[in-house]
């Protein structure tokens, strides 16, 4: 695993080196063992490595042996080894064991045909010295970021953002509809970043620059399809899925460095250890934290399945409220990010990495196999729209009027508040109310004057062109669909390659191998999603290995108490930062309404803590980078 960037100047200019070092050398956490660049005069590619495969040799960026072909990656390529074996047979000439080198000879023998076949996570630009092109590509789901700035001077890329904006020449402009959509999905959707004419190459995705007629071209080579759905038996499908998912963990755990895994106690990752056990000589490494406050400990749980699969087992509790962390986690990310799972997810590696560089999680279960709460409560709204909307807006208005008020929206009168809203919602809204934590008049309430003056597309707009686009057919896939498309790549994997990659470690999702997840999108919603059950196929395929002490448990997110802190611990230096920061004096927010919002929530007249989390990680983020 791995940090790249490079220049690329269509002036003919040559690439500065102190410009390329800066860049390079603030991703040095993403590779901290090594750390190269080469400048072919308007060309410079940078590379920091975090050695995992063949450790004494592979430096980048490397080249096919004319040197017509430079490559810079990041990332695993798990077929690597069988890609090898056919290059070899075909002529090809390796120097090197590694991943990185069978991609260049990949590239000579196919084109940009090459990026097919290839299995794993990865972002990866290779520069054809004898086409004077410039070809990236990152890996169908997104596990792996690639950002850029192109205009008609120069093309500059980089792992992350905050160490693409290190180049002085790039504008650093905030998209106001990045911030507009921010507030409603706590995250910035692909193509966009916080900043103007700065983009995430989207997953299952490449880019082309011809250097010598400037042309540019972003184009899509993957799409997950859950229109073609497979004719097979419930049972022939648990057996498939046992067989695909126990491949993709065995690949995963090839390594030349320590190698271990998250155990939350969850099905998901105990799933994963399961299989791990299974495969390895020796006990599987297992990482586990825990807080303070039970309702957040899952250590207990975790602790059954590390006894019944005999793991080496791990345990911490940690403090997720220190908001140093926050800071430094914040500069990491390079814009504004604000689920919170960030904190326990960055604790969780930095206990790992005492013990190993690479880590397996249960990353993606939910959103292939229909895990999460909300495509229950999506179908279960969707049975009240045999009543008219007049109706269902009207008792959704009493309804409103008995219950308490929102202290706690993960409460259970949060959720029976937040279900009712979506029941009473039209089908092209319900989506949005159920992921959004902020409405589009809330948003338009709380804007100062630099934001008044704005034409904002409502956030609803982004999420609706994605599920319209989408290939199911049944409402709920629709959603799961989307999800895959947005709040995947966006949220989850944007959280653990951050949170992770800030400790030096690298972190491998089985759940999230390409042919795992066109499987599950190739299944009947029924396969996935009973009556009330959720993973339907995923818990009964694996329900031997799985201790009836986990399948009875209720469902805990990877979270921390924001709501509570935001309270106690948080309230004075919360309020502080958004009354006294850029926010309100750079005329991006109205003081009364944050005010407002801060005294709603500090007396328990309201939840807003995704709200003002959000508002807080934005004046943090302004605070570091202007």
């Amino acid at each position: 695993m791995c940090g790249i960037s490079g220049i690329i100047n269509l002036k003919n200019k040559r690439v500065s080196e102190e410009i390329l070092t800066l860049i390079n050398s603030s991703q040095m956490h993403r590779g901290p063992d090594e750390g190269n660049q080469l400048i072919f005069d308007n060309v410079g590619l940078a590379h920091r490595r975090l050695s995992i495969i063949d450790l004494n040799s592979g430096r980048q960026p490397i080249s096919n042996e004319s040197g017509s072909v430079w490559l810079t990656f990041n990332g695993e390529i798990y077929n690597y080894i069988n890609l090898r074996e056919k290059l070899i047979n075909l002529g090809h000439v390796f120097k090197s064991l590694t991943d990185s080198e069978v991609i260049v000879h990949l590239y000579e023998e196919y084109g940009n045909r090459s990026i097919e076949y290839l299995e794993g996570m990865f972002a990866f630009v290779i520069y054809d010295k004898s086409k004077q092109t410039v070809f990236a590509a990152r890996d169908r789901l997104g596990q792996k970021p690639l950002h850029y700035y192109y205009d008609n001077k120069k093309l500059v890329f980089a792992s992350e953002l905050q160490a693409l904006v290190k180049h002085p020449n790039i504008p650093k402009n905030i998209n106001k509809q990045s911030l507009h959509d921010y507030l409603s999905l706590q995250y910035i959707q692909h193509p966009n970043t916080i900043y103007d004419k700065i983009f995430k190459l989207p997953p299952g995705s490449c880019f082309e620059l011809k250097i010598i007629t400037k042309q540019f071209s972003v184009y899509k080579y993957w799409n997950c399809s859950y229109n073609k759905k497979l004719s097979i038996s419930y049972v022939d499908a648990k057996y498939e899925l046992r067989t695909l998912l126990s491949k993709a963990v065995e690949k995963r755990m090839i390594s030349d460095v320590p190698l271990g895994a998250f155990l939350s106690g969850g099905i998901d990752s105990t799933i994963i250890v399961a299989l791990m056990s299974k495969i390895s000589q020796q006990p599987v490494q297992t990482f586990t934290v825990g807080f303070n406050e039970s309702k957040y400990d899952e250590r207990n749980y975790a602790k059954v399945a590390a006894e019944k699969f005999k793991s080496n087992h791990h345990e911490k509790i940690v403090n997720p409220m220190d908001f140093s962390i926050v800071e430094k986690l914040v500069k990491h990310y390079g814009e504004p990010y604000a689920d919170s799972s960030m904190l326990p997810t960055y604790l969780l590696s930095k206990f790992s990495v005492e013990n190993v560089t690479v880590a397996l999680s249960g990353d993606g279960a939910d959103e292939i196999f229909a895990g999460y709460y909300r495509y229950l409560a999506y179908k279960f709204a969707g049975k009240g729209d045999i009543f008219p909307s007049l109706l269902r807006k009207s008792l959704y208005k009493h309804l409103n009027k008995f219950l308490p008020p929102g202290i706690e929206e993960r409460s259970t009168y949060g959720k029976l508040k937040r279900i009712s809203k979506i029941a009473a919602s039209s089908k092209e809204m319900r989506y949005l109310d159920l992921i959004s934590k902020c409405s589009e008049s809330q948003k338009l309430s709380l804007y100062g004057e630099q934001m008044r003056g704005f034409k904002y597309e409502s956030t609803d707009n982004i999420l609706s062109r994605l599920y319209n686009e989408s290939t199911a057919k049944h409402e709920v896939e629709k959603i799961m669909e989307t999800d895959l498309n947005s709040y995947l790549p966006g949220d989850i994997l944007t959280k653990i390659d951050i949170a992770s990659m800030a400790n030096s470690l690298e972190l491998r999702s089985p759940f999230l191998d390409h042919q795992v997840v066109e499987f599950a999108a190739s299944l009947p919603l029924s396969y996935k999603q009973g009556f009330k059950t959720r993973k339907r196929i995923l818990v009964d395929a694996f329900a031997d290995m799985i201790p009836k002490e986990l399948l009875v448990r209720p469902k805990m997110g990877f979270g921390v108490p924001v709501a509570s802190w935001l309270r106690n611990e948080w309230k004075n230096s919360s309020k502080e930062i958004l009354l006294d920061g850029a926010g309100i004096s750079g005329g991006f927010f109205d003081r009364p309404s944050i005010e407002n919002l801060l005294y709603e929530h500090q007396n328990m007249k309201a939840d807003h803590s995704y709200l003002i989390w959000s508002l807080l990680i934005f004046e943090l983020w302004h605070k570091e980078n202007f």
